[in-house]
């Protein structure tokens, strides 16, 4: 494998998502899958997981006036989705461990960083949910952040597309994709892989980027294997 330690950061959304569903059995069966392939292939795997399929803080600022509080639900939409894939994954036949940046110590494990390592080191899957467990930060922020302190090889971004456009290829035809970019290119286009201090944060630390379409069956494995599919971003 390219890449022995790896942090995939994962939407809400890749959990299933629909008009019915913010989470579905077979969704989070499909994505097990992929990761117990590549964790079979001696690959150490943390995830960063999103909420945004049951609540984006954001989103209910017209409900909620206070901007912190209205994170902070997001944090605990994040340990939902943790939890589901916790379970999904040990039914799958994995080893999984949820870690919160948020206190919620009779459903999962606070985030420490020596523990998180040691698990990992054990074979186990690590999911982090809670975000940074501070407001005004997203979960890109949080999976750059966690991506650097466990001294992963690299930064997955899992999404529904495949790679990172000039424009929105669903919207735009003739949507360019691009195969390599920089730090500085992303930002400098406004590309908005993620968001900005993600990005700086990533750069800082020289921590390489892979935005992919994990929907499709075996990207991931192939993505840690080094295929050249999706969007790479590094430093030069």
């Amino acid at each position: 494998m390219a890449y022995k330690s790896v942090l995939l950061k994962l939407s809400g959304e890749a959990l299933g998502a629909d008009a019915n569903h913010s989470i579905q059995a077979a969704a989070i069966d499909a994505l097990a899958l992929q990761v117990r392939s590549v964790v079979e292939s001696g690959c150490r795997l943390a995830i960063v997981v999103g909420g945004g399929n049951i609540l984006r803080g954001t989103e209910i600022l017209g409900t909620v006036s206070v901007r912190a509080t209205a994170d902070q639900m997001g944090m605990l939409a994040t340990i939902v989705n943790g939890l589901a894939l916790m379970d999904g994954l040990e039914r799958n036949g994995l080893e999984a461990r949820l870690m919160s940046a948020v206190s919620a110590d009779q459903i999962c494990e606070p985030f420490i960083r020596r523990r998180a390592i040691r698990h990992l080191d054990k074979g186990r899957v690590v999911i982090l949910a809670g975000g940074t467990g501070n407001p005004f930060f997203t979960t890109d922020t949080s999976a750059a952040l966690r991506a650097s302190e466990l001294g992963c090889d690299v930064m997955l971004k899992a999404t529904k597309v495949d790679g990172v456009y000039d424009a929105d290829p669903n919207k735009v035809q003739g949507a360019k994709r691009f195969e390599r970019l920089t730090y500085r290119e992303v930002l400098d286009k406004n590309l908005r892989v993620m968001d900005l201090t993600a990005i700086t944060m990533c750069m800082d630390n020289d921590m390489p980027i892979c935005v992919f379409d994990v929907l499709t069956p075996g990207n991931l494995e192939r993505v840690v294997a080094g295929e050249a599919i999706g969007t790479t971003v590094t430093a030069d």
